[in-house]
C-alpha cells in the first residue's frame, strides 16, 4: 500500500485492507490508466502481461473483446509483431485497447478506470468505451474521469471540488439537482453537440 486512509476504512468483501495482504488484494483489482505502460515486446506478451501463462486462446480472446483483435491482426506478424518501446507503433486508442485486452484477460472483480479515455479523440473514444462497457460488466468498477461520458451508467456518482466530495448521486439525480455535476454535463454534452452542430453548417 501507498497510503492508509487518515479516517474510516478502505474494505474488500468486509476485510479492511490494512489487515490483508497486499499482494493478495492486488491479485483481484485490474487497472486500465490513462497512461497505458507498454513493453517493448510483442502484442501477444504484452496482452499476457494481465496474466502470465494465459493461452493463446484466452489472449485473443481477449484482444477481441477489447476490440484490439483487427489492428493486432493488420501488423507485419500479427501477435508476434513487436510495439517498441511504449507502444511507439500504435496509436493512443490502440495502445488503450491494449491494456482492455490485458484487464479483461486478468479477470479480476475489481475495475479502475483511471481517465481511460481523457487523452483520446473522438473516433478512439468510441472504440475504446465500447471495450469499456464490455469490461465492466459483472465487476465493480471505479471509474476516476472527467470526461463525464465515462460514468453516465454508474450506479453512483461522487462528485470532486476542491478535495471534498460535494455531490453524489446518479446522472439522472445529479442532473436535476442542478448542481456542480449539471453544469458540468451541460458545458460537456450541451457545448459539444452545439459546436458539432456549428461545424457542420
Amino acid at each position: 500500500r501507498f497510503y492508509d486512509p487518515e479516517s474510516g476504512r478502505v474494505v474488500i468483501d468486509g476485510v479492511d485492507v490494512r489487515e490483508a495482504d497486499p499482494a493478495a488484494i492486488r491479485e483481484r483489482i485490474a487497472i486500465v490508466p490513462q497512461d497505458v505502460t507498454i513493453f517493448a515486446a510483442s502484442a501477444r506478451d504484452n496482452i499476457a502481461f494481465g496474466r502470465p501463462g494465459a493461452s493463446d486462446a484466452e489472449i485473443e480472446a481477449a484482444a477481441k473483446a477489447a476490440l484490439a483483435d483487427e489492428f493486432i491482426g493488420k501488423l507485419e506478424r500479427g501477435y508476434d509483431s513487436q510495439v517498441g518501446e511504449r507502444g511507439v507503433t500504435l496509436s493512443g486508442g490502440q495502445r488503450q485497447r491494449v491494456a482492455i485486452a490485458r484487464a479483461i484477460l486478468r479477470d479480476a472483480p475489481i475495475l479502475l478506470l483511471d481517465e481511460a479515455t481523457s487523452a483520446l479523440d473522438a473516433e478512439s473514444e468510441t472504440l475504446v468505451q465500447t471495450a469499456l462497457e464490455h469490461l465492466m460488466r459483472g465487476r465493480t468498477t471505479i471509474v476516476i474521469a472527467h470526461r463525464l461520458a465515462t460514468v453516465l451508467k454508474a450506479d453512483r456518482i461522487l462528485v470532486m471540488e476542491g478535495g471534498r466530495i460535494v455531490e453524489e448521486g446518479t446522472h439522472q439525480s445529479l442532473v436535476a439537482k442542478g448542481g456542480t455535476y449539471a453544469r458540468l454535463a451541460k458545458l460537456q454534452f450541451e457545448t459539444g453537440a452545439s459546436a458539432f452542430r456549428g461545424a457542420a453548417e
